[in-house]
């Protein structure tokens, strides 16, 4: 079973500096997160250590998710953007036809 998020508090720096130790514990415990802000402002939170491994994680894979399309990109260097479009739309009909007669084939 899946635990229920966090809540989150939003609190200024000079609290969060009076109530560190006890903030600590709510954050590892998985009960908050804590937007700390100074003069009204946002400048840090307070997360527990899954939540920034989580985060961590979602970085790695959104640089890997990055990393192809800038190689796809890089082999499509040379070719004009309108050509590209063509292609995308005439790759994109071509499916839907595809799927339209597998469609009509099962009925």
């Amino acid at each position: 079973m899946r635990r229920p998020e966090p809540t989150t508090r939003t609190m200024e720096i000079s609290e969060v500096k009076s109530r560190l130790s006890p903030l600590a514990n709510e954050v590892f415990r998985n009960e908050i997160r804590v937007i700390v802000e100074e003069a009204g402002t946002p400048i840090a939170a307070l997360v527990s250590l899954d939540d920034l491994e989580r985060l961590t994680r979602f970085d790695e894979q959104r640089e890997k998710r990055f990393a192809v399309v800038d190689r796809m990109r890089a082999a499509f260097a040379d070719v004009p953007p309108e050509e590209i479009e063509r292609e995308a739309v005439r790759a994109v009909a071509e499916v839907r036809a595809e799927m339209a007669a597998e469609r009509k084939a099962r009925a």
